[in-house]
């Protein structure tokens, strides 16, 4: 496994990353809003707290190579940035993060970015492995189980393991572990779902916002990066390509499993349309996936 990881990072260039930015800005800005991840502080023995709004993250602005090097660069400033701070600024070792995933907004309809979600989780598991210690899943609306029933068979074992589904918004038990300060927006009061970041929390509230600080780090210090390669040519538009494994996904198998779901739910109100919109995109999965 860890042959495959250094093939994957030198065939990909990954040690150069940090020095691609996402441009222009107006872009990068756009990603950041319909891709939300953020870091909002520290636990109480110093392991970084990334926030994820799973439930409201669109993924919709970029082709899913634009996400996937964001994903990536997030992870390679945590592992040469962020860590290392840590481990100065706590004087203990730190190597790994806890990760809080905000499940406002979710409906059964985000299983259509299955494949994205996928690469995503498979990048992490086969090339940064053992760097979660823990994903609390907070704000988890009804529908969380159907979803969940199909995006778990798709994750490593090891990942699995390590899901904790939290009440609510999970306040009382992530305060066990670190201080109020770092507690996501997400967390801080009951029914407080990421969904009011962008009306109700300025820059240095929410972290999932490029005008939080852990953002502006990151995109200054990518945009340093850039600076000092030579030779310095302008910086062209474009994704960074990362070659990454296609999901080992049955088409057929996951309409099912949706199918199932739908059974369960579909006398529950409220889930009428939500059934009726994710059965069409489901089949046109299927139709791809036979064709």
């Amino acid at each position: 496994m860890l042959v495959d990881c250094l093939n994957w990072r030198i065939e990909n260039d990954i040690d150069k990353i940090l020095s691609k930015p996402i441009i222009p800005a107006e872009f990068y800005r756009s990603l950041r809003e319909s891709q939300l991840i953020g870091m909002s502080g520290y636990t109480k023995d110093g392991r970084p707290v990334i926030a994820i709004g799973v439930g409201l993250s669109t993924y919709d602005k970029a082709s899913i190579h634009y996400y996937v090097q964001s994903h990536i660069q997030i992870n390679e400033y945590r592992d040469r940035v962020i860590l290392p701070s840590a481990t100065k600024k706590f004087e203990r070792h730190i190597s790994t993060c806890v990760k809080v995933l905000d499940m406002t907004g979710l409906k059964l309809s985000h299983l259509n970015q299955i494949k994205l979600l996928t690469v995503i989780s498979s990048i992490d598991d086969l090339n940064y492995p053992e760097k979660t210690d823990t994903y609390y899943i907070v704000n988890a609306p009804y529908v969380f189980s159907a979803c969940w029933k199909v995006v778990k068979p798709l994750l490593q074992e090891r990942t699995r393991k390590k899901v904790q589904v939290l009440s609510g918004c999970g306040k009382d038990e992530l305060l066990k572990i670190m201080d109020y300060e770092s507690l996501p927006h997400f967390c801080r009061r009951q029914g407080s779902g990421s969904s009011k970041y962008t009306r109700n929390s300025t820059g240095d509230d929410c972290c999932f916002s490029l005008d939080h600080g852990f953002h502006q780090q990151l995109y200054n210090y990518i945009n340093d990066e850039a600076l000092g390669i030579k030779p310095r040519a302008p910086i062209k538009q474009g994704s960074f390509h990362v070659g990454f494994p296609e999901p080992n996904l049955t088409g057929r198998k996951i309409v099912q499993t949706i199918e199932t779901e739908f059974h369960k739910l579909e006398n529950q109100k409220g889930f009428t349309d939500q059934k009726n919109d994710a059965k069409t995109n489901g089949n046109e999965h299927q139709k791809e996936t036979i064709a």
